[in-house]
């Protein structure tokens, strides 16, 4: 990823806030989704900028919007479909829509949806595989193995007793 793939040039100053600020907004939501999302990079300034993007709502706080869209790659997902599909509303004069359109570029040509649907499966199927985990070692009992007593055996075997198996019962836990 460039350092810094938006500058001041590509974007329209706002009666409150410069061009410069506007790429550095752009820049620094990259920086988040490429650094994974970490939490120590989701400041107060990101977080009161980014809940103005996007039609995002405030979340109540920082750690309601942090929880809701960044603690899974299942929520992560949807924070970026949600960012990749949304109109640009409103004049650049006067709101942050042209850094909205070119966040959207920037999301759709690193194909950050399809990465995060990888991502969000790959949990999802870990997540089963636990449930599962945890739900056979209560509900399957474990295979016995019996033996035949040496008197029961065959003539002509060399003496070793044979394993019986008993499988469990199969049964749908649905």
């Amino acid at each position: 990823m460039p350092k810094s793939p938006f500058n001041a040039s590509q974007f329209v100053a706002t009666e409150w806030n410069s061009a410069a600020d506007k790429a550095a907004f752009g820049n620094t939501y990259l920086h988040f989704i490429e650094s994974g999302w970490k939490r120590s990079l989701f400041t107060k300034g990101f977080y009161q900028r980014l809940s103005n993007c996007f039609s995002h709502i405030a979340h109540y706080d920082i750690h309601g919007f942090y929880q809701t869209w960044f603690t899974c790659d299942k929520d992560r997902l949807e924070f970026l479909r949600w960012a990749s599909r949304h109109p640009s509303y409103g004049d650049p004069k006067f709101t942050f829509s042209d850094v909205e359109r070119a966040i959207k570029q920037q999301i759709r040509s690193r194909n950050y949806v399809a990465l995060y649907e990888l991502k969000a499966e790959e949990e999802l199927r870990s997540a089963e595989r636990a449930i599962l985990v945890r739900l056979e070692s209560k509900y399957r009992s474990p295979v016995a193995t019996v033996t035949i007593a040496d008197s029961e055996m065959n003539a002509g075997d060399d003496n070793r007793p044979l394993p019986v198996v008993i499988e469990p019962l199969q049964f749908s836990l649905f």
